[in-house]
């Protein structure tokens, strides 16, 4: 069960460094999903290195609609190009901001771009995106977590 999160501000103008302290009954999903959001904005790291041919290209995260395996390499799509990564799935997911999520065992999805699922019952969920005809999979096992990420 999911209780009311209570935001304080305290101004004290003796402190040298912004500090932010969680006051928790127990760590639980919710702790850890803002613990990482919090992480993410004061990394500030808001883009990611990709390449096309011999040129890097520094693309934002939130151009991004999904990175997925094909033919052994990485790539990053956005709605109307693909880029290779250097990196391996398993450390995007570590890399990435709480906002991409794992759908299948080749493809990790940035839910803020996700537009429509058709829900199928006995095999893989089409997922489309809006102004694109790009289309990715979400696998049943992973189906019900994604739905709860995109419920409010």
């Amino acid at each position: 069960m999911r209780n009311d999160i209570k935001v304080k501000i305290e101004i004290d103008p003796d402190a040298s460094d912004l500090e932010i302290t969680i006051k928790c009954p127990e760590v639980n999903e919710d702790v850890v999903r803002i613990q990482k959001m919090l992480s993410e904005t004061s990394a500030g790291s808001s883009q990611i290195s990709l390449f096309k041919e011999d040129v890097e290209y520094f693309l934002p995260f939130s151009k991004i609609l999904f990175f997925e395996t094909d033919n052994g390499q990485i790539r990053a799509h956005t709605a109307d190009d693909a880029f290779e990564t250097k990196y391996k799935l398993y450390e995007l997911t570590e890399l990435l901001p709480s906002y991409f999520f794992r759908i299948s065992k080749s493809t990790i999805l940035n839910t803020r771009k996700l537009y429509s699922i058709t829900k199928n019952l006995t095999g893989a969920s089409k997922i489309e995106f809006q102004g694109t005809y790009k289309t990715v999979y979400c696998s049943r096992n992973y189906y019900k977590t994604l739905k709860e990420i995109l419920s409010p």
